[in-house]
């Protein structure tokens, strides 16, 4: 049986009232989000007052297949981006609510200091594909980029990333808005000569949804009724604005040159999806 198997079976039966949430593979500040967001569809659909317990499990897989069978350890949901190619082929359920406003996709680039003159003349998308970009391996947004004819160094992991970038091996790394500054924080300001650079951004449509255990139908029905209910009282905004706080403001979001990308791994459920970010 998977992690913590004898937690989560009684008699040969997975228990409907607990969670087991697979939240690795990202930033501190998607997981802590993530967490509210799954918790608050869960209280908001409990029953009987009987409350529903969340295992959080913060395990990274740093090898795709890995990735792609986390419902083989017994992983009842997880969020990743619609149509993720790493989880070609495998039976799962989806939800195919949009749980960010499409933040993810609005990239903003860390750069070389010294680069920072030639990017802030990057008028057209044509002159920044002449740049290229770090993406740590098995990231879902290498092959987007690559299908935008961007030249893409797809190696390592996102700790190693800006190393490489202090090292020349790229001009670029494009982070989510609502991942950036924790990472840059945390990873890149501590070596020194690295910045976020202030006139660009990308956009391409990159939701993010809940991916469920194909064997909990149950929950699968819970998290959409849960949204739903989220929605119709305001708390999924007051949720998203407490961990998404003055973002616009913040990185001047409104002001910057936007390049936009296809991503032609969207799901048909969602290819009209719109991100309401800067609406």
């Amino acid at each position: 049986m998977g992690l913590n198997s004898a937690t989560w079976i009684i008699e040969g039966v997975k228990r409907m009232d607990r969670v087991h949430f697979w939240n690795g593979n990202k930033s501190a500040s998607r997981q802590a989000y993530e967490v509210a967001l799954l918790k608050a569809c869960l209280r908001i659909t409990d029953v009987n007052g009987q409350a529903t317990s969340v295992y959080v499990d913060n395990i990274d897989y740093p090898d795709a297949a890995d990735e792609g069978r986390v419902f083989a350890t017994d992983a009842d949901v997880l969020v990743t981006v619609a149509g993720n190619s790493k989880f070609d082929g495998i039976n799962k359920l989806v939800v195919p609510s949009p749980l960010t406003k499409g933040l993810l996709g609005f990239r903003l680039l860390i750069v070389r200091d010294a680069s920072l003159p030639q990017f802030a003349k990057l008028t057209s998308q044509e002159l920044l594909q002449q740049h290229s970009i770090g993406i740590p391996n098995t990231w879902a947004d290498a092959a987007l980029f690559r299908h935008n004819h961007y030249p893409v160094i797809e190696r390592g992991s996102l700790d190693e990333l800006f190393h490489r970038l202090k090292l020349k091996e790229f001009d670029y790394v494009a982070l989510g808005v609502n991942e950036i500054e924790d990472i840059y924080n945390h990873l890149a300001a501590p070596l020194g000569g690295l910045s976020i650079e202030p006139s660009l951004m990308l956009y391409y449509p990159f939701p993010l949804v809940f991916y469920v255990n194909p064997n909990r139908p149950d929950l699968v029905k819970r998290l959409q009724k849960g949204l739903q209910a989220l929605q119709d009282t305001n708390e999924f905004s007051t949720i998203f604005n407490h961990y998404h706080d003055n973002l616009l403001e913040k990185f001047s979001l409104a002001g910057r040159t936007l390049f936009t990308l296809e991503n032609p791994q969207l799901p048909q459920s969602m290819v009209n999806f719109h991100a309401s970010l800067l609406d």
